[in-house]
């Protein structure tokens, strides 16, 4: 029987690594990925470097000094001219839009009598900077009416965060669980794809085989269970060595884009929040810099090579068990557009996982939503990746939750193994039938 085996997955493994479009695709892949990276953070750092010019007519006595330069917004001011005159010239001149502020004798008057005039709809990022400049100018005049000083109210502003340490004194930082739990989901998603592309393999794979009437050839030889085991595992290696090139390939390649154009990968960050003058900037600067050691070294302490064993147990597993369901479901019928009445709910336990999981490990990677999701096998492979990178014991994930996930998970295994190989054992022979879910259950009777 071994030998039998060994030769179906040898032979499945062969035939899918020597296909056309595998081997397109094991070239073409990193290459599109890594080039979408880099176009994604090259846009981003188009859209971060466009300045907006907005033009300020201020009729009052107010708000003479408040609008000054930003990253993301200049200001020209406009004097002398009538509001019609400075919509001309602003609409000529094709400033992103015209700021009036009208006289009055009042800040409370004049900011509920301001107008920002655009073309469109105006942007929200604009709108709320102005909205934050009147917002401030507003808070100060009615504190300086109830007897506070500017002085007073600088103080006021001053913004507070609060002291983050653990109960072993070290430092903690912010949104640390957060960035675990996208890194974490971003294993569990690879390994929703891999189960959806590989398990269509599968699937595909028989209907082929059995449209082709091979198949009746094939089992005369073997047991219809040795033939589906066979499949399963030679295209569950055939996509981890695919999976592998993948990552030493779009790694080297990252590397070369980020050295050979420069690529900074951090053009979404902002620093338009830094604080005026030289020494304030350098202070920020100086702090901005501290924090980022502190989460680079918050992400370098991720248990790496945990992650990555887990990785490949969760998604062998994962993948033996929903190719195996694959496979019953291409046994079962004759051709591909047969299929579509069983994948959906083959693969809602994975979208669930994915939904499910980012909202529940988010909040609370703890939580009973995050722990239970993490142990039933069906969405375990994704939920339980996303809590790993906090570690295994204490902060992390209990060992016993580990082990029993993995547990559930092979126990699974060979009880959906088992029900997969009666449909296969019945459907493999059958032709010219659509199957319903009534007579998938009757065939798992005999």
């Amino acid at each position: 029987m071994a030998s039998k085996l060994g030769l179906i997955i040898k032979r499945e493994y062969l035939a899918k690594v020597r296909n056309r479009s595998f081997i397109v695709m094991t070239i073409l892949s990193p290459l599109l990925i890594v080039g979408m990276i880099v176009l994604i953070a090259y846009l981003a750092k188009v859209n971060d470097d466009e300045t907006r010019v907005v033009s300020v007519l201020n009729e009052s006595a107010f708000f003479q000094t408040e609008f000054n330069p930003s990253k993301n917004i200049s200001y020209v001011h406009l004097d002398d001219l009538t509001l019609e005159q400075a919509k001309d010239s602003t609409d000529s001149l094709e400033y992103y839009g015209l700021l009036y502020i009208p006289n009055g004798t009042t800040v409370e008057e004049v900011a509920n009598a301001t107008y920002l005039f655009t073309k469109d709809n105006p942007n929200t990022s604009v709108t709320q900077k102005l909205e934050s400049l009147f917002q401030k100018k507003l808070r100060q005049d009615r504190l300086q009416k109830l007897g506070v000083s500017p002085q007073q109210f600088s103080n006021i502003e001053k913004p507070f965060e609060i002291n983050l340490s653990t109960f072993k004194g070290e430092k903690s930082m912010k949104g640390v669980n957060e960035i675990k739990a996208i890194i974490g989901g971003g294993f569990g998603y690879a390994i929703m794809m891999f189960i959806i592309i590989y398990g269509g393999f599968v699937m595909r794979s028989v209907i082929e085989e059995k449209t082709s009437r091979i198949i009746e050839v094939i089992i005369s030889s073997v047991k219809p269970f040795q033939l589906m085991l066979g499949k399963i595992i030679g295209n569950s290696l055939a996509g981890i060595t695919q999976f592998s090139i993948w990552i030493v390939s779009a790694s080297a390649l990252m590397f070369l884009a980020v050295l050979i154009f420069g690529i900074d990968l951090t053009t979404l960050s902002t620093d338009s929040a830094m604080p005026p003058g030289p020494m304030g900037g350098m202070s920020q600067l100086g702090t901005m810099d501290s924090e980022m050691m502190m989460y680079a070294k918050e992400i370098y302490d991720i248990p790496w090579v945990l992650l990555i064993v887990s990785f490949f147990i969760y998604f062998i597993l994962g993948y033996l068990i929903y190719s195996s369901i694959y496979a019953a479901i291409g046994a079962a019928v004759d051709n591909e557009t047969d299929t579509q009445q069983f994948i959906f709910p083959i693969i809602l336990p994975l979208m669930l996982a994915i939904y499910v999981g980012f909202f529940s490990v988010f909040s609370n990677p703890h939580g009973p939503i995050a722990v239970g999701f993490s142990l039933f096998p069906l969405t375990s492979p994704i939920v339980m990746l996303m809590r790993l990178p906090g570690g295994i014991g204490e902060g992390g994930v209990p060992l016993w939750q580990f082990l029993s996930s993995v547990f559930f998970l092979i126990i699974t295994f060979f009880g959906i193994v088992s029900l997969a190989a009666k449909i296969y054992r019945t459907g493999i022979l059958m032709y010219g039938k659509k199957p319903t879910y009534k007579e998938l259950i009757k065939w798992l009777r005999y």
